[in-house]
């Protein structure tokens, strides 16, 4: 998963992405609020960590432009030095999910990381069928089938039609599906991710008779919408 933090203390945020980064997560590290609202404007991410103080600091900001700015319900889960509660009712307030109390340890941290991955994000298990509508995936087989029929697709545009069903009604960037879809893949070219999302399109009848839409996001990505049949 993708994991955006904003803390302005080196040291604990190199001990946070490390650890993080072990347990398999993908981090970026901002220490101005600033910076990762830049970021947000632009890419995507799947939970957001924020270092949290007094409610008129960054990280305040940042939260609020996150509710009210981004389409869906991203987890935020908040750091704090104490578990004063004036400053977790303001959090909660504004819209954060959790609260970690420092002195932080990471056994505390993964776990918190991971219950909120998996509320936010329940279609997320990888070798679970997902159905939604007329689709079912099969993970562990790479197989698609539309009302019973097994659909033909590559590698690649079956890995790009699950992440859109497992994201859906979330814009993704086009560096997120980049990267998930053909990862670290030297000189992908954005064409050529434009012409997977074209076939899967077409392959998956994606429109809205079919109760499905996939559009683009200006300037950002795509988004797959779920809409009346």
């Amino acid at each position: 998963m993708r994991i955006a933090l904003l803390i302005d203390e080196q040291t604990e945020g190199k001990l946070l992405t490390d650890a993080l980064t072990a347990a398999g997560h993908a981090c970026q590290l901002f220490t101005d609020a600033k910076e990762l609202l830049s970021h947000l404007r632009r890419d995507s991410v799947e939970l957001l960590i924020l270092q949290w103080q007094t409610p008129d600091a960054g990280s305040a900001d940042a939260l609020r432009w996150v509710r009210e700015h981004v389409p869906f319900r991203l987890p935020v889960l908040l750091v704090a030095n104490s578990a004063n509660e004036d400053a977790i009712i303001t959090g909660r307030a504004l819209g954060a999910d959790d609260f970690l109390i420092r002195p932080l340890r990471r056994a505390e941290l993964l776990l918190r990381v991971q219950v909120l991955l998996r509320h936010a994000y329940p279609t997320q298990n990888v070798n679970e069928i997902l159905e939604s509508g007329a689709y079912a995936f099969d993970p562990r087989a790479s197989r698609l089938c539309i009302k019973g029929e097994t659909i033909e697709l590559t590698q690649k545009e079956f890995d790009l039609a699950l992440l859109f069903f497992r994201n859906l009604d979330r814009p993704l960037s086009r560096a997120f599906i980049l990267e998930a879809v053909w990862g670290r893949e030297p000189q992908v070219a954005s064409r050529t991710m434009d012409t997977h999302v074209s076939r899967v399109r077409s392959k998956l009848a994606l429109r809205p008779e079919h109760g499905f839409r996939l559009v683009p996001v200006y300037s950002y990505g795509y988004r797959l919408e779920k809409v009346a049949a």
